[in-house]
């Protein structure tokens, strides 16, 4: 089997070790976007018989596969686009071909361009991609997407974002506006780097939303003006005021202190929160574990939008919102390691159903206020393979009537806890 090189173009001429590979090749793949490119390169001329253009990555994968065997082309060089293993194709082709077949010979990457271009460093940058893929019927599920932007402005204060059509700088700079983080926030459109009409474009969110730009780009948002969201640096701990929500319909301080103690939150993995309310266990889930990948799902819009409220309020980008009654809406997420039930809407049984399914092992914990749901929640635990342990937790607080403190009782809160282990 053949040697397989990919050659990164863009921005500077080939270096020597890639010139010989180029010059050497008697089959060289390209997009149309990259041959165009590569036509302006001073070793064009010398190859143009051996280029064959493929726009679709898929094709690209299969003809390479067809050709590798091939005696005819020996070695094939594919172009790719900077770095390619910077978020480029470059991860693919080893995934494919191995590592032992596939070498690397990159170019600058068009990040590393963009910050030389605005004249600011990015060792201390968050770099990501909203690149979906080319074909838009197979987009590929990205770690964020624009709309998580906002929250993370509040852990990183430089985000370089490598964009497509889909998610273009307005797109990016209208979703961070929306989460309101637009205050003291600069955006720059690096757009078209490495072409000849190449262009810098600064501005503040409200006119990078109003505007229209050219692709390639590449976006960088930098946080200019510190802006202390509530409770900041705090790691556990949140207090009702602090957290967005409506008509009292919020886990209470004490019971959701207890209720993450009994999850055991780990470092890593998937936490599905169910009927999440205004999100307020959800945040404080983020704020402890924060590679730890959370779904919010709640029926309601209006309390789902306290839920995105409180995402960008306190910077919790691993958070995902997902709006839609369960189970139908746990359909397709990534099984999890924890699930909390703060509300069921009447369907708990056929939402423990529905997670016995896809949880081999790890702990639920559903609260429950009637004694009615604390029956049926122990049941459907056992029924599905839990064991299950129960807590109640009795909470009185102070308040001030006629000058004097005095201690008033909330309404008990059944805590149900069930683990299953493989």
């Amino acid at each position: 089997m053949g040697k397989i090189y990919i050659v990164g173009i863009g921005f500077k001429p080939l270096e020597e070790r890639a010139r010989e590979v180029v010059l050497g090749s008697r089959l060289i793949l390209a997009s149309q976007r990259l041959f165009e490119v590569f036509r302006g390169y001073a070793e064009y001329e010398a190859v143009k018989e051996a280029v064959k253009v493929i726009n679709n990555v898929d094709e690209t994968i299969d003809y390479m596969k067809s050709a590798s065997g091939d005696a005819r082309f020996g070695p094939i060089v594919l172009l790719g686009s900077g770095d390619p293993l910077f978020f480029g194709i470059g991860r693919r082709v080893i995934e494919e071909f191995g590592e032992g077949r596939v070498e690397i010979l990159p170019d600058l990457s068009s990040i590393q361009v963009a910050f030389a271009r605005i004249g600011k460093s990015w060792d201390d940058a968050l770099l990501l991609s909203l690149h979906g893929g080319p074909n838009p019927k197979k987009r590929r599920r990205l770690p964020y997407g624009p709309d998580e932007i906002a929250s993370l402005l509040g852990t990183h204060r430089k985000i370089a974002v490598l964009t497509d059509r889909t998610n273009g700088p307005a797109m990016i700079a209208k979703s961070i506006l929306e989460l309101g983080g637009g205050h003291g926030v600069l955006i720059f459109v690096c757009q078209r780097l490495g072409y000849p009409d190449e262009k810098i474009i600064r501005g503040t969110a409200e006119e990078i939303a109003r505007g229209v730009f050219s692709d390639p780009n590449v976006v960088i948002v930098e946080k200019t003006e510190g802006e202390a969201g509530a409770a900041e640096g705090i790691a556990f701990g949140l207090r009702e005021k602090e957290i967005s929500h409506s008509r009292g319909l919020i886990t209470k301080d004490e019971v959701r202190a207890v209720t993450l103690h009994r999850l055991r939150l780990p470092r890593k993995g998937v936490f599905w929160d169910i009927g999440s309310g205004s999100g307020s266990v959800s945040a404080e889930a983020a704020r402890l574990a924060p590679e730890l990948k959370i779904f919010a799902i709640e029926k309601d819009e209006v309390r789902a939008g306290y839920i995105r409220a409180n995402k960008a309020g306190f910077h919790t980008a691993n958070i995902e919102v997902l709006h839609g009654s369960a189970p139908e809406v746990l359909r397709g997420l990534p099984p999890p390691d924890r699930v909390f039930v703060g509300g069921s809407g009447g369907r708990l049984a056929e939402i423990m159903d529905f997670v016995k399914e896809v949880m081999s092992s790890g702990i639920i914990v559903i609260n429950a206020v009637t004694i009615e749901t604390l029956h049926e929640a122990v049941a459907c635990l056992e029924k599905c393979g839990f064991t299950s342990e129960v807590s109640e937790v009795s909470v009185s607080k102070s308040r001030v009537i006629a000058g004097k403190k005095q201690i008033a009782a909330l309404n008990p809160v059944f805590i149900i806890t069930g683990e299953k282990v493989i």
